[in-house]
């Protein structure tokens, strides 16, 4: 058994996920009442990722701030540009993709339950407590902006303490990164899982009926993920972009896809970027923080289907209120992981905008959650391999430069 579990590890991870996205599909299809204890694979794998993830980046921030030698740069200002670049093109494309492209809905209800935030100030104020939440409450519910705001409070106080301190915080900080690499090691059996719990329950038939709205939406993501990105890329990098994002797309967007959530998929990310041989000292911040900040996903969710209602409802749209919903799909994006609910829950403040009434708004959002399982899947696959893409941007930008 030992030597079956050996030459199995020997494949790539991403073989190893294909063959078990292979075995879900034929599962789910052929014996889908007698295999129903696969799915939960699924949810022990997405549950084990949840768990180590938060204690992970608050070791790996710590750590890496801590052990910050006063005058060695990083890439964050570079990254954080990026990030805001990639997040506003995404909304902007998401803008131009629904006028050139109309879709009208066929309205839902269901969603009586879920509150959205009031106003773009809510959205901020959330935000901004969550910055000061418990260090053991953020933890607990997986605050990832609490989480990144202990974990720098601590890191820059530690620059100060003993070598030994630091040692065990090192210590502990690699003793995690072992267990999350063991983790991920159970992907293809997880992620079987998940393929076979998707189809077994949902089907492709729901989807149907959405498939003008869904086309967009993914045709949107797609289009910046496969030359938005690449073309930012190549502006900061002047080489071939392509094999990066291909790349990223491959080891990082595959897995986000199944998992549908960015801080599950912060463990693979961090992984990727020490395989690209990026510093440490930058993507061990850059990453956690990208999967709170950077959300062309979420950008392009909320500006499609704002307009998709307005384009129902026989709204005309102006070139200025346009530019706007630019800019709040981008920020609203942004503040997205501190709203129960995602980016979904942003449409509704998006559609106050053109004065849509909150309760079509929330019938827009049911919408939404119908086609979730594609649109929720290639959203979270966008951010979260755009993470790693914009972290080894800056990283392949900075050596060119110091090369000249």
């Amino acid at each position: 058994m030992r030597n079956i579990i050996l030459k199995w590890n020997k494949f790539s991870l991403v073989l190893r996920i294909l063959i078990g996205i292979i075995f879900g599909v034929l599962l789910a299809v052929t014996i889908p009442d007698s295999a129903k204890g696969v799915s939960i694979f699924g949810s022990l794998f997405v549950g084990a990722l949840k768990a180590v993830a938060p204690i992970l980046v608050l070791l790996l921030v710590t750590n890496a701030i801590s052990n910050h030698k006063s005058g060695k740069k990083t890439n964050m200002k570079s990254i954080l540009g990026l990030y805001a670049i990639g997040t506003f093109l995404a909304g902007v494309v998401g803008v131009v993709a629904s006028f050139l492209f109309p879709v009208s809905l066929t309205l839902t209800s269901g969603v009586e339950d879920l509150t959205p935030p009031g106003g773009i100030m809510e959205v901020l104020k959330t935000l901004l407590f969550n910055i000061v939440d418990n260090p053991v409450n953020a933890l607990m519910n997986a605050n990832y902006i609490g989480i990144l705001t202990w974990a720098i409070i601590l890191g820059l106080v530690l620059k100060g303490a003993a070598d030994t301190t630091k040692t065990v915080i090192s210590n502990l900080s690699d003793a995690i990164t072992q267990i999350v690499k063991w983790v991920i090691d159970l992907a293809p059996i997880g992620i079987m899982g998940l393929v076979f719990d998707a189809i077994s329950t949902n089907g492709l038939s729901s989807l149907l009926e959405y498939g003008q709205l869904l086309t967009l939406l993914l045709g949107c993501m797609f289009f910046v993920a496969l030359v938005i990105n690449p073309i930012i890329t190549f502006v900061y990098t002047r080489s071939n972009p392509y094999p990066l994002v291909l790349r990223t797309l491959r080891e990082s967007g595959l897995t986000a896809f199944f998992t549908r959530s960015s801080a599950a998929n912060i463990p693979v990310n961090l992984t990727l970027c020490k395989k690209l041989g990026l510093e440490e000292d930058t993507y061990s911040v850059s990453i956690p923080l990208g999967a709170t900040i950077n959300m062309a996903g979420a950008a392009v969710t909320i500006s499609v289907l704002t307009l998709s209602a307005a384009h129902t409802l026989g709204i005309e749209v102006d070139l200025w209120t346009a530019i706007i919903l630019m800019v709040v799909s981008a920020v609203s994006a942004a503040g997205a992981s501190g709203v129960a609910g995602g980016s979904l829950l942003l449409i509704p403040l998006a559609c106050s905008l053109f004065g849509i009434s909150n309760d079509i708004a929330m019938q827009v959002v049911g919408v939404g959650f119908i086609i979730g399982v594609l649109q929720d899947s290639c959203e979270t696959a966008l951010n979260s391999s755009s993470d790693v893409l914009f972290t080894a941007t800056a990283d392949i930008a900075k050596k060119r430069k110091e090369a000249r």
